[in-house]
């Protein structure tokens, strides 16, 4: 099996997995359910849950019961992404080729849908089977911590606001992108292999591993928004410009850019090479990213 037949084996593994855990569209309140459903269940490459899942599958055989936590992150994931189309934030009208969740169904629903999905992705980690009550605890804690703040998505979030239209900086558009997207990747990692139950050293190289993803995959969607098309990624691109936002072409230009990535991902798979061939997917996933169009 090839990585792309390997990926979309995962991918719909993950999808089949987030349709079990949402609540039916039939369940009151229906509006929220259906808005819920229609942003999680609206495609996606699905990459940090598969992260998860090829982080414990670089440690371990015994995958049993991952999918709820690689289900966790993607609901926090989807949450994120209502938000940052809020009108208040990006205002977007197009996420994966459709209407943003506020389009259809209204801001005030998709807030609630937004919260919602947070709220279900702890609910799901607290009645995870496995690991031990230990690595459990540390599994949340670390979701928690990058979800939130100071280095988390909505601290990362806020710095982003707050920056557009002021000098980019190298310190500045470092800390949004390790934050604002970095820190969930890297979260994606850790606690895959935490739930894997990896050692020590394991555990500090998969952690380097996914930092060094987390930037370049944000600096290569930066790129993207220069370099690709809305039909492309499925939704506006040039905004970053237009918005003045701090991103690293803004800070290096967009040939020193490509350069930072591409020596982020060299850095990261460097991070790998003592697992051998368990790791090769995350490679392969790591070189993918780089070379992404969507």
């Amino acid at each position: 099996m090839n990585l792309s037949q390997h990926l979309e084996k995962r991918r719909a593994e993950v999808e089949a997995h987030l349709d079990r855990l949402l609540p039916p569209e039939n369940v009151f309140p229906e509006t929220l359910h259906k808005a819920m459903r229609y942003s999680v269940l609206a495609g996606g490459k699905r990459i940090r849950p598969i992260l998860c899942i090829e982080s414990a599958a670089a440690v371990t055989d015994d995958l049993a019961g991952i999918e709820d936590l690689a289900c966790a992150l993607e609901f926090i994931h989807t949450y994120s992404l209502i938000y940052d189309d809020l009108p208040a934030l990006d205002n977007d009208d197009l996420r994966r080729g459709k209407p943003t969740c506020h389009k259809v169904f209204g801001e005030a629903v998709a807030i609630l849908a937004g919260a919602a999905l947070l709220t279900l992705a702890f609910e799901v980690l607290t009645k995870l089977t496995r690991p031990m009550p230990e690595q459990k605890l540390r599994i949340i804690t670390e979701l928690a911590a990058a979800a939130g703040t100071p280095k988390g998505m909505v601290g990362g979030q806020v710095a982003d606001l707050e920056a557009a239209g002021q000098p980019a900086t190298p310190e500045g558009v470092n800390y949004i992108h390790r934050a604002k997207t970095g820190a969930l990747i890297r979260a994606a990692v850790r606690t895959g292999a935490l739930y894997a139950g990896a050692d020590a050293d394991a555990l500090a190289r998969l952690s380097r591993f996914g930092e060094h993803l987390g930037l370049a995959f944000q600096i290569v969607d930066d790129l993207l928004d220069v370099q690709s098309s809305a039909a492309q990624l499925g939704k506006a691109t040039g905004k970053d410009a237009t918005q003045q936002k701090a991103t690293y072409p803004a800070v290096y230009g967009t040939a020193r850019t490509q350069a930072i990535a591409q020596e982020l991902i060299a850095q990261a798979c460097a991070e790998l090479a003592p697992f051998g061939r368990r790791a090769r997917v995350l490679e392969e996933i790591a070189r993918y990213i780089l070379q992404r169009t969507s």
